[in-house]
């Protein structure tokens, strides 16, 4: 019985974890670039059942009764990275990734972020940064190395390849980088990824004056959040029952003499 109990307490343990991932994703809803987070669950190892109640030749002997599941535990969360839709604004400054890949960005420690939220602006001193103000990461077409973009407005004109024009002159080109397997990253908040193994995607294309909207659907996300709700409250009354099992177990038959 009390194993039923434990059993019932992870499966509600498990329900409002993933309670809190749906409500997340609703919230980012709106966000751009935002990519929708999925919580996976898997069951605990099961257990042999067994008892010596079966009798051969008037013996016990050893009787096996089956497997035992010992409820569920939470393995983590995965993200789905397909497409969004594509937004169409005046901002010469926003961009939006089409297909795979991501933009690169760095802080002023020199720590790099991966994004797909391409809703970019100019800082004081004139580089190219995302929301969160990390510097927007390009080739400079002078060196062909990696470097931050230095704009002198944003009066910026790009084509399909990413590559940057002020007053018909292109200095630098936007990078998008790719990576095996997007599973490999790690979201660290901000709608910012972390992550190791990115190549550069020389054919990658990139659209202006587009962003990329959030890929949440949010009637799957209110069905989710129901049928998690019911799924929760179905432990909460196999708690109440074993619950009141015991009280009777104790205060009932433990009290017969």
């Amino acid at each position: 019985m009390l194993r039923g109990l434990y059993t019932a307490v992870s499966g509600m343990i498990t329900q409002e974890k993933k309670q809190e991932v749906i409500t997340n994703n609703m919230a980012n809803v709106s966000t751009t670039g935002f990519k929708e987070d999925t919580l996976n669950v898997k069951s605990f190892d099961e257990v042999l059942i067994q008892n010596y109640d079966k009798q051969v030749k008037g013996m016990n002997v050893k009787n096996q009764i089956g497997s035992l599941s010992l409820g569920s535990q939470i393995d983590g969360t995965s993200t789905n990275f397909t497409q969004g839709t594509y937004i169409s604004t005046d901002e010469p400054l926003d961009f939006a990734v089409s297909g795979a890949g991501f933009f690169k960005a760095e802080n002023d420690g020199g720590k790099e972020f991966y994004t797909r939220d391409g809703h970019f602006s100019i800082n004081n001193q004139g580089y190219l940064v995302d929301e969160n103000g990390n510097y927007v990461m390009g080739k400079n077409i002078k060196t062909n190395l990696e470097s931050r973009i230095k704009l002198d407005s944003s009066d910026v004109t790009s084509d399909g390849s990413g590559n940057l024009s002020e007053n018909g002159k292109t200095n630098y080109k936007l990078n998008i980088y790719t990576f095996a397997d997007n599973n490999s990253l790690t979201k660290v908040g901000d709608n910012l990824y972390t992550g190791n193994g990115a190549s550069l995607n020389q054919n990658g294309e990139i659209k202006q004056k587009t962003l990329e909207g959030s890929n949440v659907n949010i009637i799957n996300s209110m069905v989710n959040m129901m049928t998690t709700m019911r799924a929760y409250e179905a432990n909460q009354k196999v708690i109440s029952a074993i619950d009141e099992t015991l009280g009777k177990a104790v205060n009932e038959v433990g009290s017969v003499r």
